[in-house]
């Protein structure tokens, strides 16, 4: 059984960063990918950002610019760097692993694994 355990989220004001991290980075298929996901109370979950195996990133419209994806292969372990963070920022955040289709996806159906979650709270 996989497991992913976020760490690094807390309380920032408005226009704060914080770098949230995700152990292990795993790949079971070549195609593999992991992403980010969000979910505030009373939302749904939505997708953050991802990032391949090769590199390749994509990103929510509501974070580009300011966040950023990114993998330490030597390390095994993702991050998300938080600049410019907003109040509307403010949710659980979670990383997940999946294989299902042959890119990197924001929709949340298409991860298998997911970690327990990190909360990340944005005050103006």
């Amino acid at each position: 059984q996989v497991q992913l355990v976020e760490s690094g989220g807390g309380s920032v004001q408005a226009g704060g960063s914080l770098r949230l991290s995700c152990a292990p980075s795993i790949y079971t298929h070549a195609r593999s990918y992991m992403g980010w996901f969000r979910q505030a109370p009373g939302k749904e979950r939505e997708g953050v950002a991802a990032i391949d195996r090769d590199g390749s990133t994509t990103y929510a419209d509501s974070v580009k610019g300011r966040f950023t994806i990114s993998q330490d292969n030597a390390k095994n372990t993702l991050y998300l760097q938080m600049n410019s963070l907003k109040p509307e920022d403010t949710a659980m955040y979670y990383c997940a692993a999946g294989s299902a289709t042959p890119i990197a996806t924001l929709i949340a159906v298409d991860y298998n694994y997911w970690g327990q979650g990190t909360q990340v709270t944005v005050s103006s």
